[in-house]
């Protein structure tokens, strides 16, 4: 029996698809996942002595379009741009602005003063403050030897 090499050019193009989107992955495929994909914008979790910080990246949203509640122990924090509908006069001729609705939710846990939780939109950052419950916040204790 004899084996023959067949050279199909789809194969051969699958194959060079395949090589090229494994081989040749870009760094930041992770990031793009996220914000293309699953639309969630960056966060960063900040721990001081007396409470958290939460700022997400979202530039171009207003205050508006921000919704944030506390749903038993689940913080959510969802936006939507509305969309913008051009003037009559206007042509648009390249689009390259768009704005996608997200959420996000974030677990807390008994440490955090629910009620004091506060939010506020800047430059680009919405940051919300989770400040500690006062038992959390005391630091360490000295204890004397009776």
């Amino acid at each position: 029996m004899t084996f023959v090499k067949v050279n199909n050019p789809i194969n051969k193009t699958f194959d060079g698809l395949m090589n090229e989107l494994f081989n040749e992955l870009p760094v930041n495929f992770g990031k793009s996942i996220r914000e293309d994909v699953l639309h969630f914008p960056p966060a960063n979790i900040i721990e001081k002595a007396d409470q958290y910080k939460i700022e997400l990246a979202a530039p171009g949203m207003e205050k508006a379009d921000f919704n944030v509640k506390l749903d038993g122990k689940i913080l959510n924090i969802s936006a939507e741009k509305k969309a913008e509908t051009a003037a009559e006069n206007e042509k648009m001729i390249r689009k390259e602005f768009g704005y996608k609705a997200f959420k996000r939710s974030f677990t807390l846990d008994e440490k955090i003063d629910a009620v004091n939780i506060s939010a506020k939109y800047e430059n680009g950052i919405l940051t919300l403050e989770l400040p500690k419950k006062e038992e959390v916040k005391s630091g360490a204790k000295e204890i004397t030897i009776q």
